[in-house]
């Protein structure tokens, strides 16, 4: 039999296998307490008004549903989804368009091969989302870290690093941030740095990617604005996805940005798969229309403030001084940082062995200075009072771990 993989083209050097599918394998025919994967919850997916939906469809606009449209999105859709945006806070600039993708990633990997070249400079967030890491490297992007504590990713890091690249002669294309809810640390950007970024932006003339997928269902009243609705010059691409407020199986995400760079993506998109599915998009705009992506936002809202509270209650009551973590006022993740001699990599595999629990090593989500005592937890897919208990579980194993004094 022919050995495939050394046909691989030199770019496969560049791609990685997900650490969070790595730990599905390891996880597989075992009864296991899954802290790792940001699954959304299925009591969230609006199951009836679904039925509803597709009969209407079935009814009124089957041949279009079931058709080719264009590359950017079916126009109908598109025009429900501008409102809906604009409805919930995102600004919408008379420049801008619409993509829409098949799933917020494919927009990441869209931005990033037609805005990066090999050697280009992309700041990401300190820890930041992996999925994102991996896109910039397959660009072959030079990525340089921007630290993240409680108040989102620090400005100040950005601009000096920023100014150093380009003091030196290097390409500084974009920032990438995450700054609602962010994956994996649950930290939010305050006003000021995020006023603070879209300066740097336009001082050293950056682009920034506006990963917003969690935002829609925070669990606190007072959020900052958006960044794309704070730009007034065209800088920021905003993307974000109906996986976590509708369902993840519609596999829709969307990019709102300066016309320019929506064709770029467009011409791309052409070449990967012609259009995000139809049916799809159908399914998502009769969803707005309806009232169910709003009514499926309150019913998220309410299930996983409850599930976050249960994490973090838990790790409050069994490893206060041992450990630190973020209170995330959305989303789906809190990173914990452990004991400095304790490797999170080793602990998974005790946790999984010895106590039935999974989570995901913090070390990936960092592209300098790893950190091997972190570890991301996921709360969206456990019921809240097997969160507890996994919780319980690992930290059994961490006091364990953990030097005295």
């Amino acid at each position: 039999m022919v050995e495939g993989s050394r046909f691989y083209a030199d770019r496969m050097k560049n791609v990685k296998a997900s650490d969070i599918r790595e730990i599905l394998k390891l996880t597989e025919g075992r009864d296991v307490i899954s802290l790792a994967g940001g699954l959304p919850d299925p009591r969230v997916f609006p199951r009836e008004e679904l039925v509803d939906i597709m009969r209407a469809i079935v009814e009124e606009s089957l041949e279009s549903a079931l058709q080719y449209s264009p590359t950017k999105g079916a126009t109908p859709f598109r025009e429900t989804l501008r409102g809906f945006l604009s409805d919930n806070g995102v600004r919408v600039r008379s420049s801008d368009d619409i993509i829409v993708t098949t799933g917020s990633q494919q927009s990441l990997f869209l931005a990033a091969q037609v805005l990066v070249g090999p050697g280009d400079v992309v700041v990401v967030e300190e820890p930041g989302y992996l999925a994102a890491i991996n896109v910039f490297n397959y660009a072959q992007a030079r990525m340089v870290g921007a630290r993240v504590d409680e108040h989102g990713m620090d400005p100040e890091v950005v601009e000096e690093k920023v100014k150093r690249l380009k003091g030196e002669g290097r390409k500084v294309k974009l920032v990438y941030a995450n700054p609602t809810s962010q994956n994996p640390t649950g930290s939010t950007m305050t006003l000021e740095r995020r006023k603070h970024l879209l300066e740097i932006a336009s001082r050293y003339d950056l682009l920034i990617i506006e990963d917003d997928p969690y935002s829609f269902f925070t669990f606190e009243e007072d959020k900052p604005p958006y960044l794309k609705t704070l730009d007034t010059e065209g800088r920021v691409i905003y993307t974000s996805t109906f996986s976590k407020i509708l369902m993840p199986g519609v596999r829709l995400g969307w990019t709102l940005a300066d016309e320019t760079i929506v064709l770029g993506m467009e011409s791309l998109k052409q070449m990967v798969d012609l259009h995000s599915a139809t049916l799809s998009q159908y399914i998502a705009m009769e969803s707005i229309k309806r009232g169910i992506v709003a009514s499926t936002i309150d019913r998220a809202r309410a299930i996983y403030r409850e599930k976050r509270d249960a994490l973090i209650e838990t790790l409050e009551e069994e490893l206060a001084g041992l450990a630190t973590w973020t209170r995330p006022i959305g989303g789906f993740f809190t990173m914990v940082e452990l004991h400095p001699s304790i490797n999170a990599r080793k602990l998974l595999v005790e946790a999984i062995e010895r106590k039935g629990v999974a989570f995901v090593p913090g070390d990936s989500f960092y592209v300098e200075e790893k950190k091997m005592n972190t570890m991301r937890l996921s709360y969206s897919f456990p019921p809240a009072e097997v969160i507890r208990v996994g919780a319980r579980r690992l930290a059994e194993l961490v006091k364990e771990k953990t030097p005295p004094g």
